[in-house]
């Protein structure tokens, strides 16, 4: 159900609006609108011009909580009425933010900058390393003055080439250092004359080269031995900077989190004023806010500013007078709420317009069950589906539960656990096996044609649903003359009356309702906006070009025609998957040997899971789909926008 709304207009002296929005709006839900907007008719109205002033130190709060809390699971609710949160007030929440981000601020830079010394140090490390072979002081090398030297590396291959091809034809010594898969590192001297010469030969064999800093001290192994001290000494000064970070977050978390919470409704309450609007009147100022409420808390909230003499609210009735249309909240029974996640995906429906919640967690649950009759599986499905909803809260879940429910109950219907269908005895039929003899037809599944005759009584009461909609909103063209209205419900109840009386060796009274009733609705469907317009007294009733009145009134009828008769067969789906799953099972079955006497159990199982897996998500959608197309087409519309009440916000 749609919960009814009031709309309130809310007004005090200027200065009392945060004491308001604490106080009373913090405790009640309202989905404000913007009273600039609103309140057009009232002269002088100007908007708050102020800056946020806690926006900065909420925004450091978070900062804070995210990085060193771990983020918003740490953030605990606190009553804005507690005495805690009397005692701080805004001023010194806002001090303590500044207080630990100070302190964590200090340190954190302090951490910055010995991370980028270490970064430093492990750059020379890996430089190094490569070369620790080398049993020379690298200082020393790096002052040779006649000598010309290279660090570097070959890929394996051109090393090979320059040994075997270069290395005895010139003059120079090279030493081999390290190598992996890909490299090896090598250092090379060669007279500085031929220096030139050697580096070009060198390129052409993929020589790269490094370069080594005059920092090192000693061979490259004890110039890597002192860098791993430093970097141990180094990782031991970041490993005590974040101790003292710790100790600080642990010593301030409660009150960095009360002070958050303190900012962030303070924040939000300032926020109200880009909705509120200022009129004065004399020497005074005065706000004014405006939004919509459930009845209930409108009522207990006008009762409560009774006893406060700074505040009025008044409340407006007649919607005719408001500028904006009421959000929408639904509110329906605990075993109904997790299908108005279905609802959403379609669009919510309009204030005043028939929630169909109850409607498809009805229709839904019964026709899964019917095509997925299997009292096994259904079971599986029940009992997996609550578990997970009681675990994660998930309304999907919740749904699956519910159409496990109705699977269970087909099962039995259907005499199917599991697939077996001599477990136990059907109580009303096995659908691959019932047959109907219908006239004109001959024998046909009777699944199908209960299908058929559960699809138009669907239809029907989508139709009755369709005119209660459109008396609502005062739109008589689609409560009389329409093809979901009264006209289409006479012809189309007229239609499933005539198939039902031919079926039943009835056809002289069949043929009386035909005649009678099927030309004439159809007349009204043709002629539905001439009626309209007679109805709502429109000087203008027939168009002025009337040949193409009637030629395109001629195909809408033939759509309307096929329409129905199309949207009738699309329920056939129904009895062809409650036969298909029966047929399956049966394979699965058939492939566990069960009619040879010594059934494979664990294909019985991982059969029963693929078909439960599978056909269980196919029909979901199946049924899903004849909702959205069947149904909700015919009378819903879903053009509402959701009830968002002041204050929902979080880090996230």
């Amino acid at each position: 159900m749609v919960e009814k709304m009031k709309f309130l207009s809310i007004t005090g002296h200027k200065g009392d609006i945060d004491r308001v929005i604490d106080q009373y709006l913090s405790r009640y839900e309202i989905h404000l609108e913007n009273a600039l907007s609103e309140l057009k008719t009232v002269p002088n109205l100007k908007p708050f011009t102020e800056n946020n002033p806690y926006k900065e130190e909420l925004l450091k709060a978070e900062e804070l909580i995210r990085t060193y809390l771990g983020g918003p699971q740490e953030k605990k609710p606190v009553s804005s009425h507690s005495e805690q949160d009397q005692k701080l007030t805004i001023e010194k929440a806002a001090r303590t933010v500044q207080a630990v981000n100070e302190e964590l601020s200090e340190l954190a830079a302090e951490k910055e900058q010995l991370e980028k010394e270490l970064e430093v140090l492990r750059i020379s490390e890996k430089q190094i390393n490569p070369f620790i072979d080398l049993n020379y002081d690298v200082r020393s090398i790096l002052q040779f003055k006649y000598v010309g030297f290279r660090f570097g590396r070959f890929p394996h291959e051109y090393y090979k080439k320059f040994v075997d091809y270069v290395y005895d034809t010139i003059d120079v010594v090279m030493h081999k250092c390290q190598e992996d898969e890909k490299y090896v590192w090598v250092v090379y001297f060669v007279p500085k004359v031929i220096s030139d010469k050697m580096d070009a030969i060198l390129a052409s064999l993929h020589f790269e080269r490094f370069f080594l800093a005059d920092e090192y001290e000693g061979t490259p192994t004890e110039a890597s031995q002192a860098l791993k001290e430093k970097i141990d000494a180094l990782l031991a000064k970041i490993q005590e900077t974040d101790q003292k970070l710790s100790q600080i977050i642990q010593a301030q978390k409660t009150s960095l989190l009360n002070a958050y919470q303190k900012l962030e409704r303070y924040s939000t309450n300032f926020d109200v004023r880009k909705l509120a609007a200022c009129t004065s009147h004399e020497s005074h100022t005065f706000y004014i806010l405006c939004g919509w409420m459930g009845e209930a808390d409108a009522a207990a909230f006008q009762k409560e500013l009774e006893n406060d003499p700074e505040t009025f609210s008044f409340m407006e009735d007649d919607h005719n007078n408001i500028m904006s249309n009421p959000p929408t909240r639904l509110k329906n029974p605990g075993i109904f709420k997790p299908f108005e996640m279905f609802i959403q995906m379609y669009g919510l429906p309009a204030y005043g317009e028939i929630d169909p919640t109850i409607l498809m967690g009805l229709t839904y649950s019964f026709l899964f069950g019917f095509m997925f009759g299997d009292a096994g599986q259904g079971i599986c499905l029940m009992v997996g589906g609550f578990l997970l909803y009681q675990a994660k809260k998930m309304d999907l879940a919740a749904i699956i539960s519910c159409c496990g429910f109705f699977s269970t109950i087909f099962g039995f219907l259907f005499g199917s656990v599991f697939g077996f269908e001599n477990v136990i005895e059907a109580i009303w039929l096995h659908p691959k096996n019932a047959m109907t003899k219908l006239p004109f037809i001959g024998n046909l599944n009777t699944v199908f044609v209960v299908a058929i005759a559960l699809g138009m009584g669907i239809v029907l009461l989508t139709m009755i649903l369709n005119v209660i909609n459109s008396l609502r909103s005062h739109d008589p063209e689609k409560a009389y003359f329409d093809t979901n209205g009264i006209a289409g419900i006479v012809f189309y109840a007229a239609l499933a009356a005539t198939v039902f009386l031919y079926m039943t060796n009835h056809p002289l009274p069949a043929a009386a309702v035909l005649t009678v009733m099927f030309l004439l609705p159809l007349l009204v469907i043709l002629f539905k906006e001439p009626l309209a317009a007679l109805v709502e007294k429109k000087a203008e009733v027939m168009p002025e070009q009337k040949g193409m009145f009637f030629v395109q009134g001629f195909f809408e009828l033939f759509e309307v025609l096929l329409s129905y008769f199309s949207n009738t067969l699309s329920f056939v789906r129904v009895g062809a998957f409650a036969v298909s799953h029966a047929a399956m099972m049966e394979v699965v079955l058939m492939l566990a040997g069960v009619e040879a006497g010594s059934p494979n159990w664990v294909v019985i199982i991982l059969g029963n899971l693929f078909v439960c897996g599978m056909e269980g998500l196919i029909v979901g959608i199946q049924v899903l789909r004849l909702e959205y197309y069947e149904l909700f087409s015919r009378f819903y519309g879903g053009t509402g926008r959701a009830f968002k009440p002041y204050g929902k916000t979080d880090i996230q």
